[in-house]
This record gives structure tokens, C-alpha cells and sequence, in this order.
């Protein structure tokens, strides 16, 4: 039977926390990184800026295009004008007339015949040359119908092969842009991951703060109504007066109200932790440094982080500003030098031009190349190489700005830490002063010689003491990860 007992409260114990989910700080910086919606926008910009250096790697390589069309015209293309088509088409006629008219001109000039003869001669000789003259005609009408281009509707497709020799550094420098995007793209991310468990890390911090306040809030309320029972009891015996019983009171309340306040933080913060780490908000959470934090051996100080401010993702987002700005300067001043491209390809076109205008598909191989060299664009490339370098100026002055800052941060972050360290080992004192005085204050109290007034004052002061110890023990632990995100090795795996 006591066995069935021991089990039966175990299980008890044990059903409600089952729901309960147990975090540690590794875990929320996980859960953190793998919900934050930034980072996964910095992430996929990481993967826009890959395959773009990957596009642009293909400049160096040749390109093929294939082109085709189609074009209806209400003319033809025509390689003989309106006279030459005339005087081919009546080809026989105009011979015909040129010869009979010029013999019987000569021969009535020369008096051999009159010119009632040369009119008689001449309907004869039109009479019998008539089949030769059509013949003429037609033959000449065969030589206009073969000069016909019939281009009035007009197919033309190309195959095109275009390698570039040397086109001033552009595509270098294009590469190297491209490098550097990527570069760019994968320090943004960082700085992303590091500013998400930066964050997170001052919410587990504030929620471990909050716990301990809590159960600060908790041990002040029961201290201070074991002396309002004290008190009542003296009240009873008349040893102490009701005005004594009032403030006692009013320090019950005061407790109380604390208590509520530390309540309401506390989940108030662990409903941003759950938001933080996307989980729903209402889920109930336990943090291990709930438990084990300001043990013994948890509330140390913190050894100075030791690094170096070049590992910071902003310095070498910044550095990449400044070498993109220096190919940009290259980019522009390729813009104005010769370029020099190979090409080559096929050409086909119906009609076939290459072969009488036939309405069949013809082609032909080709190859070339090109060379562009640009003459006078009044000053424009220097113009805008001098822009690009003052742009390239600039870039490089806020990077020594910006460390100059960073310099500074990590002064001041060596002075937060050691502050904090010193903070910590002077609460750590006074907690220990604080409880010795409220132990002798409820002696005092307890044999009479000391007034419930006294023993209210070494309460707040034991309240105030503990209170101070865990804000410097935060303290101590954010500075150290201000530190670590100072020199840019805040990650989730320090």
C-alpha cells in the first residue's frame, strides 16, 4: 500500500510540470535563430548575392543567341527600275521598230526609194519580223520575271556566337564586386545571428533577474508577515502598541505589492522570451539558470573577454564597402576604354538572298570581330571616375570612423565589465552585513530590546542587499556578453 502511495504522489508531482518546456541559454539562442524572421531575410540575401556571383562569373565565358523573324511588305525588293523592266518587256518591239525605221530612213535619204515605197516596205517588213518580235518580248519578259526578288513576305533567323577578347577590366572587376557581395551578404548575416543572440540573451538574462526577484519577493513577504504575527501576538499581550501593528501592516502590503509587481514581470518577460524564440506565448517555460544561476558556483566574476575588434561583422561589411567602391571605380573607367569581341554565327533567310532570292531557306557561316573604341564623349568618363573615386573616399573615411566608435566601445566595455565584476564583489559583502544585521535584529527583537521598527529597517536593507546582488550579477553577465559582441564572437556557440 505505501508503495502504491509513493507512486501515486510522484505522479502528481511530476503531471504538471510535464507540459512545462525546459530551456537553457544554448537552447533559446537556437530556438532564436532558427525563427527570427530577419535573419532568415539575411540568409536568403546570402543566397541572392551567391548565385549573382555566379551569373557573373559567366561573362567570361561566350554567349549564343538565336534570333528570328517575320516581315510582310506591300513592295518587293527590286533590283531593276521601271524603265529597264519596260524596256526588257517589249524587248522585240523596240528592236523591230529601230531596224526597219533606220534602214528605210537611209534608204529614202539616199534617194533609193520614195517615201511612198519606204510606208509600203515598212507595213511588209512589220508583217513578216511579227513572230520574231514577240519571241523578243517574251524572252525579254522571262528576264524581268527572273530578276523578281518576291520579298514581299520575308523569313530571316540567325544563330550568334559572341565571345569578348578585352572589354577594359569591366568583367574582372564585375567579378570581383561579386566576390565581395557574397563577402558583404555573409557578414550581414552574421551580424544578424550575432544582434538575434545578443537579444535574446538580455531576455533569458531579464527573465533569470526576474525569477530570483520572485522568489526574493517571496522570502521578503514571509519574513515580513512572521513579524506582523510577532507583532500581533505582542499586540495581544500588550506589550506593543496598535500604531506598531499598522506599520507592520503597511509592510505586509508594500510586500505584497512587490511580489505582484516581480509576478507580473516575470511573465510578462517570459512571454517576450517564448516570442523571441517562437514559441507560443502562453507556453509555459523553465530556464535551468532559474535554478542553478546564483549558486555558489554561478555567481563569480567574469574574466575579461579577450579579441579583437577586426572579427566585428560591421568593420568587414564596411571594409567590403570600401574595396566595392574601389572595382566601381575600376567598372566606370572600363566603360570609356576600346572594347574587343569575337563573334561568329549562322545566318538563314527565305527568300534565299544568296541564291537568286529563291523561296527557299538559305544560309550562310559567319565570323568577325568587333572592336568598339570610344573618340570623344566631352569628358564625361573623367567625370564620373572622379565621382567614383570620391565615392571610394568616402566609403573609406566612415570605415576609420566607425573603428575610432568601435575603439571606444570596447573602452567603455572593459570598464562596464570591471565595474560590474567590483558591482558584484561589494553586493556579495553587503548581503552577507545585511543578513547578519536582520539576524541580530530578530534576536533583539525576539528578547525585546530592539523596537519592530528596527527589525523593519534591517528587512528593507536585507530586501535592498539581495536585490542589488542580482543586478550586479546581471550586470556581470551582460557586460561579459557586450564584450564578446563588442569584438564580434558572440555566437551560439560562445
Amino acid at each position: 500500500m505505501k508503495k502504491y502511495i509513493i507512486t501515486a504522489i510522484a505522479v502528481c508531482i511530476f503531471l504538471p510540470t510535464s507540459a512545462q518546456r525546459t530551456l537553457n541559454l544554448d537552447s533559446c539562442r537556437a530556438l532564436a535563430l532558427r525563427n527570427n524572421k530577419q535573419l532568415s531575410i539575411a540568409r536568403l540575401k546570402q543566397d541572392v548575392a551567391k548565385n549573382t556571383r555566379k551569373a557573373v562569373r559567366t561573362k567570361y565565358l561566350p554567349k549564343i543567341d538565336a534570333l528570328g523573324g517575320y516581315v510582310w511588305t506591300s513592295r518587293e525588293i527590286s533590283i531593276l527600275n521601271d524603265d529597264q523592266k519596260n524596256g526588257l518587256n517589249n524587248m522585240g518591239s523596240n528592236i523591230k521598230g529601230d531596224i526597219a525605221t533606220k534602214m528605210l530612213t537611209d534608204m529614202t535619204q539616199q534617194g533609193i526609194i520614195t517615201p511612198q515605197q519606204a510606208q509600203s516596205l515598212g507595213q511588209i517588213i512589220g508583217q513578216q519580223m511579227t513572230p520574231l518580235t514577240q519571241a523578243l518580248n517574251g524572252f525579254g519578259r522571262g528576264i524581268t520575271d527572273a530578276f523578281r526578288t518576291n520579298t514581299t513576305n520575308m523569313f530571316a533567323g540567325s544563330i550568334m556566337l559572341t565571345q569578348p577578347l578585352y572589354m577594359g577590366g569591366a568583367i574582372t572587376a564585375a567579378n570581383k564586386m561579386a566576390d565581395i557581395g557574397e563577402r558583404l551578404a555573409a557578414s550581414s548575416t552574421d551580424l544578424s545571428e550575432q544582434s538575434t543572440i545578443y537579444d535574446i540573451d538580455n531576455t533569458y538574462w531579464l527573465v533569470v533577474s526576474l525569477h530570483h526577484k520572485e522568489k526574493l519577493a517571496k522570502s521578503y513577504l514571509s519574513v515580513v508577515e512572521k513579524l506582523n504575527a510577532d507583532v500581533e501576538k505582542m499586540i495581544r499581550e500588550g506589550v506593543a502598541t496598535r500604531a506598531d501593528g499598522l506599520q507592520v501592516n503597511v509592510k505586509v502590503n508594500e510586500a505584497e505589492m512587490k511580489l505582484t509587481q516581480a509576478e507580473d514581470g516575470l511573465a510578462l518577460s517570459k512571454m517576450l522570451l517564448c516570442q523571441e524564440c517562437g514559441l507560443p506565448m502562453d507556453e509555459e517555460i523553465i530556464l535551468k539558470d532559474e535554478v542553478l544561476w546564483l549558486n555558489e558556483e554561478g555567481q563569480g566574476a567574469k574574466d575579461e573577454v579577450q579579441g579583437t575588434i577586426d572579427n566585428r561583422p560591421e568593420l568587414q561589411m564596411l571594409q567590403d564597402a570600401v574595396d566595392i567602391s574601389k572595382q566601381t571605380v575600376k567598372l566606370v573607367r572600363a566603360s570609356y576604354l576600346p572594347q574587343l569581341a569575337l563573334t561568329g554565327g549562322y545566318l538563314i533567310t527565305n527568300p534565299n538572298v544568296y541564291n537568286g532570292f529563291q523561296r527557299k531557306f538559305g544560309g550562310v557561316w559567319n565570323i568577325g570581330v568587333m572592336l568598339r573604341i570610344p573618340v570623344w564623349n566631352w569628358m564625361e568618363g573623367t567625370y564620373k571616375v572622379r565621382a567614383a573615386k570620391a565615392a571610394s573616399s568616402i566609403a573609406a573615411l566612415e570605415m576609420s570612423e566607425a573603428r575610432e566608435k568601435i575603439q571606444l566601445q570596447e573602452s567603455q566595455g572593459r570598464y562596464q565589465l570591471k565595474e560590474a565584476n567590483k558591482k558584484l564583489a561589494m553586493t556579495i559583502k553587503n548581503v552577507e552585513k545585511a543578513e547578519e544585521n536582520l539576524r541580530s535584529a530578530n534576536l533583539g527583537f525576539s528578547e525585546g530590546v530592539i523596537s519592530s521598527t528596527t527589525v523593519m529597517e534591517a528587512q528593507t536593507a536585507w530586501l535592498q542587499a539581495h536585490s542589488q546582488k542580482i543586478d550586479a550579477a546581471i550586470d556581470v553577465e551582460m557586460a561579459n556578453v557586450n564584450m564578446k559582441k563588442i569584438y564580434g564572437s558572440l555566437n551560439i556557440e560562445n
